[in-house]
This record gives C-alpha cells, structure tokens and sequence, in this order.
C-alpha cells in the first residue's frame, strides 16, 4: 500500500429522494442500488458502498445511506466510522425532515467535515437555486456543517460535479486519517456468502490492522473466527488497515452465526457489557424531554439495542441539555472508551440525541452519587495523566502491564508510556518488576501493606510462636488476582520499605520475634528434658503430648517453633531428636572416622547404643546435611 495515499471513508446524507444514489454513480460509475426492490421502488434500502478513486490518486470509499425515515437505523449503521459526509439536498425541495435528522446524526457522531451538495441543478431556474443556497445556508448556521462549502450540481449533465470532485479531493487532502496502531475493531455492516469462500463480512475498520491468516474474535458472541482472505476497494490484500471498507472472508463460522451489528476485534480487547457510563447530551430539536428510567434505542457502530436511561445527576433531560446517565440495556453491547452513540426515542421512533461512552462495562451505579458524579467527571475531562492514575487506583490491588492501561484507559501506547514515567517521577505509580512491564499505584501498594499488616498483626497474636504468616496462603486467599512471580516482586519493594520481613516460606512484620510466654517457657524445658534423657531412643512428639496433656494446637505451636529454632530436629516423621543429641551425635561420627574408613549400620547401632528404627533415620539426616555420604551399605565421612 502506497503510504502516501490516505484511508478515507465518504458518507452521504440526505432526505429520500434528493439523489444520493445518482451522485454517487456519477462520482464512481457504480450503482450502490444493489437489491430488486430498491430497483423496483426507486428508493435505498440497504447501505450501498462504492470504491472512488480522485482525480489526484486518492483512493477512497463511498457509503451511501438509505434516506427515508423508516431506514434510520440503516443510515445509522453507515454514519459511524465515516471521515467525512456529503451532504445531498435536492435543488427543486430544500431542506426536508430526513436533511434535519441526519444533518443531527452527523453532529452527534461528531464528524466535523462536510460539503452540502445541492443536487438537481438541472430542475430548477438560477433565481430559485439561489433561494434555495439562502434557506439551506441560514439552516446550516446553527449546525456542525456552518462552514461548509455548498456546490450546486446535476449529476444527470454534469454540471458542477468537476468542482465538486475537486472539492471533495481538497477535504481529502485536510482529513486526518485514523491510526493504524492499536487493537483491530470492525462493525459488521453486512454478511453473505460467496461460493467457494463461504461467510464474508463488511465493515469499515475502526482501528488497528487486519491480516490474513490471524484469528480475530466475534463478538458479542466471543467466538474465536479466522481471517481467511481480505478485500480492500475489490483487491485482494494481505493487510487492511484503519480508516479501510474491509471485506473479511471468515473461516469456521456459519453465515446464520453472524449479523449486522456484530463486531471483529482483537482477541481479549473488548467485552460485551449490559450497562454503560456516558455523558448524555439531549439535542435541542429534541420533541422529547427525557426521564428517568425512559425506553430509548441505543446505537454504537452497527448496533442497535434497546434500554433504559438511568439519569444520575437529575430526574429529567430537556432539550439541549446534557448531564450524566447510565444506559441499561436489554442485550450486550461492545463498547469502548470515548465511543459516540445515538439515542432514538423508543416510539415513536425519533433521534433524540447522543453522547459519549465514559464507563463500557459499568457497574450498576446508584443516582446522585457524589463519589460515583466525580468518578465520571475525570472520566470525562481529566487529562491522560489523571485518567491513568483514576485507572489505576479504582483498580488499586491490581497490577497493571501496559496493554492492561491501553485497554482501560484508551489512551495510545506512546503517550501510555510518558504519562507512566511522569507519574513515577511524582511517586504516584510504582514500576513493580524494574523493567517497565508491571505497574501498581503508589496508594494500590500502601493499601496492599496495610492490609498485609493487619493480618500478620492478626496471625501473630493467635500464633506467638510461629516464624510468621505462610507466604503462599497470603498471596492465594487475599491477593488472587497476583500472581507468584508478581507477588514476589511486591514483597521485594515493601521489604525495601521496612513494611515486612520475608524470610523463607513465611511473612512477618519487621519488629516480630517469636518468643514463649511463661507457660509456654515451661513446657518447652519440658520437652526438650523428655528428648534428652535417652536422646538416641527418643519419644514421639505423640507420646510427649499425652505425657504432658497438651491439647493439640499447643502441641503444634510448640513443637512448630521448637522445629523452627532449631532447637528440636525432624530426622525422619515420628522421629526428632534434640538438638544438644545432634551435636553429640555429630562429635562421635567425627571421632569414629579418626579410627576407621567407613560406618555400617551395624556399628552406628553400638556407637549410639540404639536400634535401627532410630539409628537409620539418624545417618540419613547426617546424609542430607553432607556430614556423611552414603557408599552402598556404608558412609564415609565427607570432607
């Protein structure tokens, strides 16, 4: 693809009648009347898409919108995605009620350029077109399209239309085309079959790149489908990129799986929600003032669903006013950040008005919220910096990587990445690996700790003798979403501060010792007295317990702290021996190995006076900490 040539996508508008069709086969030679009906009524039913190619090269494509009322909807599904619109009204009527509600689409979708293309020239005498250029520019004055060139044309004999192509190349020229980086997202306009292909789908692609052979996911189905061959303006492509009409062929899918409405993105980028966050603007030709809890049409891309506005800020919208709702609806929609939506009354059926995506997958929000009214507002008006940093400690024991902000946040990579820094300059976001993958919220790490010292507090108190809170029960009941190489990285920088002592396989708060009360104190003189009086023919711990009365959660802590300390060791299980037994134990084999090469058991057994159950177990524990090695049925004495 030539770099130089941009991705631009035409819209036309219009009431039905006013010629969009015949303009558009004027400017591209193709009829975009494709269904026998729209041949024998004479009107557009179905969206229509054409290539167009500029006299300066620009290629580009054309959709061209069905104008009656009764095809909104179908209108609405072409608007969206488009850089641009030609604006047709008909010479010989003016603005009509279809010029009103589209010319109100146009604006709510927030495209910005236009040219009002006044069509049937040929129809009408020079006095009455300028009657008519006067109506429409006093209309436009108060509408996005104020500044827009109007051209007068006949695309029946031609006239005007070569400055109209020049006028569209000059808009071409000033369009800013959308950025090929990020995530692929392509509303679904229209799916059929091709012998031999199978399932195809159109759409204009939003953002991001499609290639051949990847698998992109449907949703909001969540289905994994892969990307067969691609079509760009009829040529087969290895690549579509952002601001295309893409024609995807879709392999392991049925058509009867598909429909207009659905959408291909990346895998894992979206998810389909019940309930979104917006900023709600009521358009002030609006016939309706709407109130809490009113059935409205939603339309995002090539959707439409039906649901409720939850007015949070106030009990009624009035025409031209704006104001913050939650729209529940009555079957998922995808939607992300900062998308444009618009809202039809449910009946009748009239465009009412639109607004921005805040929240895609909101919670269920309670009206009149301070919390939840500022939430939205930095949603709405913050900078980068504070979006970020709002994401990140809504979220606040969570661990963010880069693609996880990307996708939360809508903001590009690349700014992503210059806010992250600026924001662990100020101490706001900590880089939790070092490498510049993993990202937590200064507060996120604070409350982290806090919550960690609490319950460390907690297992100290009930457990005075034990090293500290196991490790991995920490992580795996109180932060599950963190995971073992992320957690360690956590412990590491709290550790640093002095919030924690890790040590081992357990976590303690920096001041703790493990030390025995009174009682305890006693008891545990005890036991080591019951191992020492015949220390290589030992007691169990069982047997010590019942000796001593212990209920077993004593015993436990016990002997877990004298194990701990080491101050008792577990040579085998049943078998502990005390620790002043070892250390004798250790001066004898010593000894021995002055006299002789090599230890059997048999004289092991006469060296302590004890029996194999003890004596074996004993040299093994001697084996593990490399005092001795084992050569058949001997040891030798390592050096």
């Amino acid at each position: 693809m030539d770099k130089d040539i941009k991705r631009i996508v035409i819209g036309t508008a219009g009431h039905i009648d006013h010629g969009k069709t015949t303009l558009v086969k004027a400017l591209t030679g193709k009829d975009t009347d494709r269904l026998k009906e729209e041949k024998m009524r004479g009107i557009s039913i179905e969206l229509g898409f054409a290539p167009f190619s500029l006299p300066s090269g620009q290629k580009a494509a054309i959709v061209d919108v069905p104008g009656h009322e009764r095809f909104i909807r179908h209108m609405l599904a072409g608007a969206f995605g488009i850089d641009f619109v030609l604006m047709v009204i008909a010479a010989d009527e003016g603005v009509m009620p279809q010029t009103r509600e589209h010319l109100d689409i146009i604006e709510l979708l927030g495209i910005r350029k236009g040219i009002v293309v006044l069509t049937k020239k040929d129809m009408v005498d020079e006095d009455w077109l300028m009657l008519v250029e006067e109506e429409i520019r006093e209309y436009l004055a108060g509408t996005i399209l104020k500044q827009a060139p109007i051209m007068a044309v006949s695309a029946v004999n031609g006239d005007g239309m070569p400055e109209l192509l020049e006028m569209i190349g000059r808009l071409a020229e000033e369009t800013e085309e959308r950025s090929a980086f990020g995530y692929a997202r392509l509303p679904i306009d229209r799916v059929f079959t091709m012998s031999g292909f199978g399932t195809v789908v159109t759409g204009t692609l939003w953002s991001g790149k499609i290639m051949t052979g990847e698998t992109l996911e449907l949703l909001p189905v969540k289905k994994p489908v892969r990307v067969r061959t691609l079509q760009v303006h009829g040529s087969k492509v290895d690549e579509a990129v952002a601001g295309q009409r893409v024609a995807v062929n879709l392999q392991g899918i049925e058509i009867s799986e598909v429909k207009r409405g659905f959408l291909l993105a990346s895998k894992d980028y979206l998810h389909p929600g019940f309930r979104v966050d917006a900023r709600l603007r009521l358009l002030s030709s609006s016939p309706y003032r709407l109130k809490n809890w009113n059935r409205v049409r939603f339309h995002l891309g090539t959707d439409e669903t039906m649901g409720r506005v939850v007015l949070l800020d106030r009990d009624e919208l009035l025409p031209g006013e704006e104001g913050f709702a939650q729209i529940v609806m009555e079957k998922p929609v995808v939607a992300a950040k900062n998308d444009l939506f618009v809202l039809r009354y449910y009946s009748p059926v009239h465009t009412i008005g639109g607004g921005t995506v805040l929240e895609p997958n909101a919670p269920r929000q309670k009206r009149f919220r301070e919390d939840v009214l500022h939430d939205l507002a930095i949603k709405e008006e913050g900078s980068a910096y504070d979006i970020v940093l709002h994401v990140m400690e809504n979220e606040a024991e969570r661990i963010f990587s880069l693609e996880d902000l990307e996708k939360k946040s809508s903001i590009h990579v690349n700014t992503l990445k210059d806010e992250l820094r600026q924001l662990i300059d100020d101490e706001k976001v900590i880089d939790v690996d070092g490498k510049g993958n993993q990202f937590i919220s200064t507060a996120g790490l604070e409350l982290i700790a806090s919550r960690m010292e609490l319950l460390m507090s907690d297992y100290h108190g009930k457990h005075p003798l034990r090293a500290g809170y196991p490790k991995e029960d920490m992580r795996s009941r109180h932060l599950k979403d963190v995971n073992a190489k992320q957690f360690n990285s956590l412990l590491k920088l709290l550790e640093n501060d002095g919030k924690i002592r890790s040590r081992g396989n357990f976590l303690a708060i920096p001041a703790f010792k493990a030390e025995p009360d009174e009682r305890a104190a006693a008891l545990i003189t005890q036991i080591i007295s019951r191992l020492e009086t015949d220390p290589f023919t030992p007691p169990s711990l069982e047997e010590i317990k019942t000796d001593l009365g212990m209920k077993d959660d004593q015993a436990l802590e016990l002997f877990s702290f004298l194990l701990e300390q080491g101050k008792i060791i577990k040579a085998a299980e049943g078998i502990v021996f005390a620790e002043s037994a070892i250390e004798t134990a250790q001066e004898r084999i010593k000894d021995y190995f002055t006299r002789e090469k090599e230890l059997a058991l048999g004289p092991a057994r006469d060296l302590f006076n004890s029996s194999r159950k003890y004596i074996l177990p004993l040299l093994e524990y001697f084996d593990r900490i490399r005092l001795t090695k084992r050569m058949g049925d001997t040891r030798i004495l390592m050096k």
